[in-house]
This record gives structure tokens, C-alpha cells and sequence, in this order.
């Protein structure tokens, strides 16, 4: 098989981000590196946002993680194409942890944004979703269109059986940053006081 490079998507990151948080109620948010962590900020500050500055990869185990101690509360790791790339194996334990209350929601422009925007293994075609599909998830789709997102909203904010598993083709822009604190101790000490720990 021949990965061609495909077109980019074309949805705005701070919108479709905007909407998936819209109404977030107890929605408990873990942000890949870099711009998800900006779009989220962007939202809102909230309490409920754990960012990760680091630990290229593992935003989608720390959800898991998350997911398995918050079983009441719905869960959303927001990442990009290239953050999730380097957490492929987190998709086979997510999926064999089968969390019900767990979406990993992938920003996918096909490039790497962070490093100068190098076309991504998405950007030549690989496609996460189906990824997540064989490794086992309930629910994975690629979505193109606000409707969509809207749709993917209420799944995630639902009590719809998971794991979920989405990728949203953005278009391949980088808005001005919107920095958040990176001070570690004290967003999860924030983090652990949202949740009353």
C-alpha cells in the first residue's frame, strides 16, 4: 500500500474546540502538547483542564488513567495528529481497559505543528480512526464538518458506551498561542482540588 499525501481539512481548530466544550458540565479534559493545549486555554482556563506540557505521547493513557479513577465523569484527551502518533500503543490498552467514559478526540491537520509544520503519517494518508477501530475501540470516526463535531459533542458528553475515538480534520493554521499556566504542581494541584482530592 502507497501512502499519498491528502488534502487538509478545512475546520478552524478554536471553533471546533470551542464546541466541544461548550456545556462541558463535569467534562474532566486532558490536552496533548502544544496547540490543543492553546485551543483548550483559549476556551477557558477551566479548573477541569489537566495540560500536559510534556510527555510527548502519553496524553491518551493519562485519560485512561483519569477515566479508570472518575468512572462517573465523562473524560476527553484533546490532541493532535503528531502527539498521537507517538502514542500508538495507548490505543490497544484503551482498548482493552474498554473505559466507557473515555474520548480521545485527535485535532488532525496532518502535519507536525510544533516542530515547522513537516507533513504528518496522517497528512500522507494513514488514518487514526482506523487505527483505533482494529485495536478495538466502540466508537471511532473521522469527522469533516461542524454537524459532525456537534454530533461528536453529545457522544462525548453522553452516556453513549466508549471508548470513543474521533479524528477531526482541521484546517493546517496556527492561531496565536494562548499559554496557560506550565507550572506542573500547581495544575494538578488545581486539578486535585477541582475533583475534591
Amino acid at each position: 500500500m502507497t501512502l499519498d499525501i491528502r488534502p487538509s481539512g478545512s475546520l478552524d481548530r478554536r471553533d471546533v474546540v470551542a464546541e466541544l466544550l461548550k456545556d462541558r458540565g463535569d467534562l474532566l479534559l486532558v490536552t496533548g502538547l502544544g496547540s490543543p493545549t492553546y485551543d483548550a486555554a483559549a476556551v477557558e482556563d477551566h479548573d477541569a483542564n489537566f495540560y500536559l506540557w510534556g510527555a510527548m505521547g502519553g496524553a491518551a493513557v493519562m485519560g485512561l488513567g483519569l477515566a479508570l479513577a472518575q468512572p462517573e465523569k465523562p473524560v476527553l484527551v484533546l490532541t493532535g495528529d503528531g502527539e498521537q502518533l507517538m502514542g500508538l500503543g495507548s490505543f490497544a490498552t484503551i482498548a482493552v481497559k474498554q473505559p466507557p467514559n473515555l474520548s480521545v478526540v485527535v485535532l488532525d491537520n496532518g502535519h507536525y505543528g510544533e516542530t515547522g509544520m513537516q507533513t504528518s503519517h496522517t497528512g500522507y494518508g494513514l488514518k487514526l480512526p482506523e487505527v483505533a477501530s482494529a485495536c478495538g475501540f466502540t466508537d471511532s470516526v473521522e469527522v469533516e464538518d461542524m454537524p459532525g463535531v456537534q454530533a461528536l459533542r453529545t457522544r462525548i458528553h453522553g452516556n453513549a458506551a466508549g471508548p470513543r475515538f474521533a479524528s477531526i480534520r482541521i484546517a493546517p493554521i496556527l492561531p496565536e498561542r494562548v499559554l496557560p499556566s506550565r507550572d506542573g504542581v500547581r495544575i494538578k494541584n488545581r486539578f486535585r482540588d477541582h475533583l475534591g482530592l
